[in-house]
């Protein structure tokens, strides 16, 4: 064999009139996986594809038809592959696996209304949150580095709960020759209204020669980089006019929260203040 794949998925429910994602379902099948795999020395060593790994197991039924699929056209979809994504490697670290790619099963749906709620990446050629997702993970590399988190639940915690008590605010990182980025989130498995989490960012360890730094800052959250929430704003027009098409593409990018700007590195070290709302995700890049 060359390596080895399996499928992982969670369980979203309506619950109170909100969505309520199932993450600790889809960890829960990750975790049992490598479990097996474990068992069998002779594979230890081989890749792992997780070839679906997706928040549940219907790409083609709509929120329109199953109201629990509503998390895919917002922030919410985002914030969840992120801590997803996350604990996924941090399962793979303490059961000693290579877990090689983690696959999105989504499609594309010709001649549907806009944001019916099907596990695609855009509707109708606006790009979804979910997408810009991707794209902030596209502009880590490097090696991950340790990421240490006042605001976390812990790995066990959400195997086994899912992030149900209260939010889950953590980090994944990841560092090259010349750049540090972190992407953070502000995750609840429950949609809906929430507080925002005050973020402090303390980068240490910069390389002795990064006296000043240049800081990007992209967003997902209700005004940054969410073509859904701006197709609501506009009145959720079935058939968008050119203007209004034209604003949702745009709206549909990965956005920056703010212009680019230099800090100041002291000692190797540089702390970064910002406010993140419930679903929100922030990457922040820091290179010189």
């Amino acid at each position: 064999m060359d390596f080895i794949s399996y499928h992982a998925k969670g369980r979203p429910e309506v619950a109170e009139g909100r969505v309520r994602m199932g993450l600790a379902r889809q960890l829960q099948d990750v975790d049992r996986g490598l479990e097996v795999i474990a068992e069998f020395p002779q594979f230890q060593g081989l890749p792992v594809v997780l070839s679906e790994s997706d928040p549940e197991g219907c790409a083609a039924c709509s929120a329109q038809s199953y109201p629990q699929n509503a998390y895919r056209n917002g922030p919410l979809y985002a914030s969840y592959a992120a801590l997803a994504l996350s604990s996924t490697l941090d399962l793979a670290d303490r059961l000693h696996a290579d877990i090689e790619g983690m696959l999105t099963w989504a499609f594309e749906f010709e001649d549907q209304p806009y944001f019916a709620g099907f596990r695609t990446l855009a509707t109708n050629g606006v790009d979804k949150p979910i997408l810009n997702l991707f794209r902030m993970l596209g502009l880590m590399g490097g090696e991950r580095l340790r990421v240490e988190s006042s605001g976390a639940l812990g790995l066990d915690t959400i195997i086994a709960h899912g992030a149900g008590e209260r939010p889950d605010v953590d980090a994944l990182a990841a560092a090259s020759q010349r750049q540090v980025s972190v992407l953070v989130w502000n995750y609840d498995d429950q949609d809906g209204p929430g507080a925002d989490a005050p973020i402090r960012l303390t980068l240490t360890g910069l390389a002795d020669n990064a006296g000043r730094v240049l800081l990007h800052h992209y967003r997902i959250d209700s005004y940054h980089s969410n073509s859904y929430s701006l197709w609501k704003r506009l009145g959720s027009p079935s058939s968008p006019t050119a203007d209004q098409y034209a604003q949702l593409g745009a709206g549909g990018q990965l956005q920056e929260l703010e212009s680019p700007r230099w800090l100041t590195s002291n000692r190797g070290s540089v702390a970064i203040d910002f406010t993140l709302p419930l679903q929100g995700v922030s990457l922040v890049v820091v290179s010189w």
